[in-house]
């Protein structure tokens, strides 16, 4: 899919991980800073509020990119290994369980990729993982040759993927990624460690392409987390404690 922009304003969103206020409170902050267009790189549903965070990107009408979880969704669960694995695959199930088909349509209209023109021989292009894939993983320190494979097949000049809950801007090549990181579970500490630390705020990105200069802003936004993981402790998700345990609180001004 791709469509023609000439001076533009793109606010990205990622990785929703069914967190209703978070995406509530970048939404809001979105609205108020003129877009042109909104693009979610998914993964959506899968979290505390599976329906009410897909319910509300749906609102928006903005076209949504499939994550990993969202093909999940779909086309089954992955098997996971260790503690950690068996306990985001339980809740993943759990989130599936809570959608009607109607919402699962919703889904199934999520789309692989979505190019943008930018203008001035700009293009971006816009992924879960990346080209490739929605399950690769670009971090800082991707090796160029690895960086290489995955980013093969397009010739855009910026590429904008999700996926690994971390904002990060990289030069590469001659080209630009940034992931505009996670609106509903940012992460603090990589979850491939003993234990997973999100941080308590929300996050997105701002593209802007106007008078030949290419900009990147890198958001993030306050709300209630104290509220949203009481919340999330009466949904009936599996191994609820242990994911509100894994937030760090934010400090009391």
């Amino acid at each position: 899919m791709r469509f023609r922009l000439l001076s533009v304003r793109i606010a990205v969103i990622s990785d929703i991980h069914g967190n209703g206020p978070a995406l509530d409170a970048v939404l809001a902050e979105i609205e108020q800073e003129q877009v042109d267009r909104l693009v979610c790189l998914g993964d959506v549903a899968v979290g505390p509020q599976p329906g009410a965070a897909l319910d509300r990107v749906a609102e928006t009408g903005c076209p949504v990119i499939m994550g990993n979880w969202d093909a999940a969704f779909l086309n089954g669960l992955p098997a996971m290994e260790g503690e950690l694995g068996t306990m985001l695959v339980e809740q993943a199930a759990w989130a599936s369980e809570q959608l009607s088909e109607a919402e699962r349509d919703v889904i199934r209209g999520f789309v692989p990729s979505l190019e943008l023109s930018l203008g001035d021989g700009l293009d971006a292009l816009f992924f879960h993982g990346s080209p490739r894939s929605f399950d690769d993983v670009i971090v800082a320190d991707t090796p160029p040759e690895k960086l290489d494979a995955m980013l093969d097949g397009s010739d855009a000049n910026v590429m904008v993927g999700g996926h690994t809950h971390f904002q990060l801007l990289r030069g590469h090549r001659d080209l630009v990624f940034v992931n505009p990181g996670s609106v509903g579970l940012p992460f603090r500490s990589d979850p491939a460690g003993e234990q997973v630390r999100v941080s308590p705020w929300a996050e997105y990105g701002l593209l802007a392409h106007e008078n030949g200069r290419l900009a990147f802003d890198l958001r993030r936004v306050d709300y209630d987390t104290d509220a949203y993981l009481a919340s999330t402790l009466e949904t009936g998700m599996p191994h609820a404690q242990w994911w509100a345990d894994c937030w760090v609180r934010p400090r009391a001004k």
